[in-house]
């Protein structure tokens, strides 16, 4: 009777707690449905943590021995692709008026109201090489710690980079995701950052005890790292999809190769997400130490555009690094201050102590690039002295092509470099001459280091009012106006406004021939305004004739340069040979130059 008695009270335990257990189920069940919803609501939600990477083709063994396999999450590609809603697909928030207000970028650098409406775990269009949706990459990978560096970040846009990482990378491959907070003083950073991490047991929170600025900042998180492989991530992303297998494939093949994604654009306004202009390019530099891009040569072209390409530098933000290979290469030079210069000193270092760096074309990452930098670092930016310790460390002689572009450097101070010279002696470095005859044999060609004679430069004075050419604000978009000609002309300084170069490129840059600055005329069509424009080197709508009878002759509208002094516009009209307004007089001239131009392609 007791034994009777004893069961039913187990039996009654158990369904009480059954019923106590099952509503609860349910209630996460609809609780996490609203958290992987696209609405905005679901800011405040918990990520899409996949628990097994469910793969789409069965592990192949291949003629090295290596068992490969595709990583390919289907089932959440799937989901992805039925997602609706804004900013869904990486489609460009309908804005109006009231979202472009200066306060929506002020703290940012970009649209934070735009970024708050747009769901944390919002989808990207697929833009790999169709070729990237077949590969198969090895079964057995090392696993990487994410480290992600911030300063007063947005908070949507510091959690989505965190929720494309864990969405979109397979579980088994994430060691950690390290979040280094430098010495932020927003509140949503604080309690409220640490109360959502929590939720996520792979993310852990580091805090500086003072401003530190990126490298620094970048240096604690690697020196906390636990994972086998080191990957730096800006702290406004959004990883693509399968985006990590490929560059850790591509590190357990060499582990002294540095490996990194291409970068898509995230536009800082609406949030649209696509290809930067020209998509696989090499990363290279100009003399003034400007980041720049070019097309990668014919000779290291493959059939397989999807493949690996070698690039001379690294853009800087995004890359990835065997832990120890990064340690055993010194890390960043801790002598570089704040933020500046870090990736060409790691890049040089990489390729001339026994490594090597490829972009990786099926691994793409979402960047924004803000609109300005919102914040300012206690004790300014270091760019300068950084550019001068890096020439000075790792370039050799090639640093006074440098400083012939920048002659303030000379006698600025670098700091005590004895450590760094010491590293690369005991690392056995190649010489900067080597690195620019194996690797980045092809920069000359888009950047010489003497830089080739111009066929004009100075002001540009009009002939029938006498007003010479202006630009007030250096900037992409902003237009050339007619102005008064500055007078005493040997007091001007190569970054006055008046004083422009028709150099080598056939293009027309703000400033003298050796400090160009990095706009360029620019006309659209006939009538159209002459603006200046982010100098590409392609030509196209940059390409102009100074011709003999001092036109200014622009082929892709097939007009010339006319202004209206009382209007003091500048602008593209029909030629016309007889007007003194479309006659341009440049200070200096080169006529050997100037010939050579107008043979090539004068009209």
């Amino acid at each position: 009777m007791r034994r009777k008695e004893k069961r039913l009270l187990q039996f009654a335990g158990l369904l009480i707690a059954a019923l106590l257990f099952l509503p609860n189920v349910g209630l996460w069940s609809l609780y996490r449905d609203r958290v992987f919803d696209n609405s905005p609501d679901t800011v405040d939600g918990i990520p899409q943590i996949q628990g097994v990477n469910r793969v789409g083709k069965d592990a192949q063994v291949g003629r090295d021995g290596v068992r490969r396999k595709d990583w390919h999450d289907q089932e959440a590609i799937k989901r992805d692709s039925s997602r609706s809603g804004n900013g869904e697909q990486g489609k460009a928030f309908p804005l109006t008026d009231a979202d472009r207000v200066d306060q929506a970028y002020r703290e940012n650098g970009f649209n934070i109201y735009v970024s708050d409406r747009i769901s944390l775990n919002r989808s990207l269009p697929d833009i790999r090489h169709a070729n990237c949706k077949q590969k198969l990459y090895a079964e057995k990978l090392p696993n990487t710690s994410i480290i992600i560096p911030f300063h007063n970040e947005g908070w949507s846009s510091l959690l989505r980079t965190v929720h494309s990482v864990l969405n979109r990378s397979p579980p088994q491959l994430i060691a950690e995701v390290i979040l280094v907070d430098d010495f932020s003083d927003k509140e949503h950073l604080k309690a409220a950052l640490e109360e959502y991490m929590m939720r996520l047991p792979k993310v852990r929170i580091l805090r500086t005890k003072k401003r530190e600025g990126l490298i620094r900042t970048r240096l604690l998180g690697a020196g906390a790292a636990k994972g086998e492989v080191i990957t730096f991530l800006d702290s406004h992303c959004e990883a693509n999809v399968n985006w990590l297998p490929p560059l850790l494939d591509r590190i357990a093949q060499n582990r002294k190769t540095i490996v990194c994604p291409m970068i898509d654009v995230i536009d800082h306004d609406n949030f649209g997400y696509e290809t930067q202009a020209g998509d696989a390019m090499r990363g290279a530099f100009d003399w003034e130490m400007y980041y720049k891009r070019i097309p990668i040569p014919p000779e290291l072209q493959k059939d397989d555009s999807s493949e690996p390409f070698e690039s001379p530098v690294m853009a800087g933000g995004l890359f990835a690094v065997d832990r120890k290979w990064f340690w055993e290469l010194g890390g960043y030079d801790t002598g570089l201050e704040i933020w500046g210069g870090e990736q060409y000193e790691i890049s040089f270092k990489v390729w001339m102590c026994g490594g090597r760096m490829e972009d990786i074309p099926c691994s793409r990452v979402g960047h924004i690039y803000r609109k300005y930098v919102p914040y300012k670092v206690p004790g300014g930016v270091s760019l300068a002295r950084n550019l001068k310790r890096v020439a000075e460390v790792w370039m050799d002689e090639y640093a006074e092509y440098v400083y012939q572009r920048r002659p303030e450097y000379r006698h600025l101070s670098a700091g005590d470099m004895a450590a760094q010279k010491e590293l690369r002696n005991r690392l056995n470095c190649k010489n900067f001459k080597w690195f620019m005859r194996e690797v980045a044999w092809d920069l000359p060609k888009h950047y010489p280091p003497v830089e080739p004679p111009a066929a004009a430069w100075g002001e540009i004075r009009n002939a029938a009012s006498g007003m010479c050419l202006e630009s007030k604000h250096f900037v992409s978009g902003s237009p050339i106006r007619l102005e008064s000609c500055v007078k005493g002309r040997a007091e001007v300084s190569w970054s006055h406004g008046q004083v422009f170069t028709f150099g080598w490129r056939e293009d027309i840059r703000v400033g003298d021939p050796m400090h160009t600055k990095k706009v360029c005329f620019d006309a659209v069509s006939h009538n159209s305004p002459v603006t200046l424009y982010d100098c590409h080197g392609m030509k196209g709508n940059q390409l102009w004739r100074y011709r003999e009878d001092k036109s200014l002759y622009h082929a892709v509208s097939n007009s010339c340069i006319d202004s209206s002094p009382s209007e003091r516009r500048v602008f593209m009209n029909t030629c016309d040979a007889s007007s003194a307004g479309q006659r341009w007089l440049f200070e200096r001239t080169n006529a050997t130059v100037l010939e050579l131009f107008n043979r090539g392609g004068a009209n």
